[in-house]
């Protein structure tokens, strides 16, 4: 019976940065625990390649190619995706994307370019998901991807200067927890994953420069592997966790704030 709960066979899930690294995983996740998906990014051959790996192993795969930052293109995006499969039953908002510099000389440009992507395209594209989808039906779950860089500042040994990703995952964060109030009474869950260091395209450069100065300060003494976002989020997504909302699970192997 409890197993039964992790059961996702007939929901559709639409999952933005899909196409590779932490979205990919959750997909792959989703497919598993008998999903469909939509995956959404913005190259083409990404998406094949993602869509190809999915159905090789039984997953049901529609894609959209897209850019998140076309803020005015996203209604017809949530439109278009509900079309693949007929309704949208989950929404994963995990496109994200970082600049690099000091915080004294990091430009309103790339501040815009960070905030956009990765905290005003998840507003608009769930508002539009919950009004057309999860609130008429009463039902829904939104699993947004944040950081651990939104819960506290960096570790200063590790020379990351990555202001604009860090305010905007912690305002993801607190969105998480206001949306999740607000949507309760429509009986829709609005969770957050947390991930630590994954060796994802955006970090696997970092990791690589970082190791040896990262690792011991995580107590699991190792980096997320290709696995480990898979069961919280289906504990976040299916109906093991209709009772978990607000909430913003940490998945970093014990990492070390300070």
């Amino acid at each position: 019976m409890a197993r039964s709960r992790f059961d996702l066979q007939g929901k559709t899930a639409l999952v933005t940065g899909g196409s590779r690294g932490l979205g990919l995983q959750i997909a792959e996740a989703i497919c598993e625990f008998g999903g469909q998906v939509v995956l959404v990014a913005r190259k083409e051959a990404e998406l094949a390649s993602a869509r190809a790996s999915l159905e090789a192993t039984g997953g049901t795969v529609a894609t959209i190619a897209a850019d998140l930052q076309d803020l005015g293109a996203i209604d017809d995006l949530v439109a278009d995706a509900a079309g693949k499969f007929g309704s949208i039953d989950l929404l994963v908002n995990n496109a994200g994307m970082s600049r690099y510099a000091p915080a004294e000389d990091f430009s309103l440009e790339a501040w815009t370019e960070v905030m956009s992507l990765n905290m005003t395209a998840p507003f608009l594209l769930t508002r539009a998901v919950g009004k057309a989808h999860f609130i008429p039906r009463r039902a829904g779950k939104v699993l947004n991807i944040a950081s651990i860089g939104g819960l506290y500042g960096n570790r200063p040994d590790l020379g990351m200067k990555i202001i604009a990703y860090n305010a905007s995952k912690g305002a993801l964060v607190n969105y998480t927890r206001a949306l999740a109030a607000e949507w309760g009474a429509y009986n829709i869950n609005v969770n957050a994953l947390c991930p630590g260091f994954f060796p994802s395209e955006m970090a696997q450069e970092f990791i690589d420069k970082v190791g040896a100065t990262l690792l011991p300060g995580i107590p699991l003494g190792r980096v997320g592997g290709p696995d480990d976002l898979k069961g919280p989020a289906v504990l976040l997504l299916s109906e093991a966790g209709r009772h978990i909302t607000g909430h913003c699970l940490v998945v970093d192997g014990g990492t070390v704030a300070v």
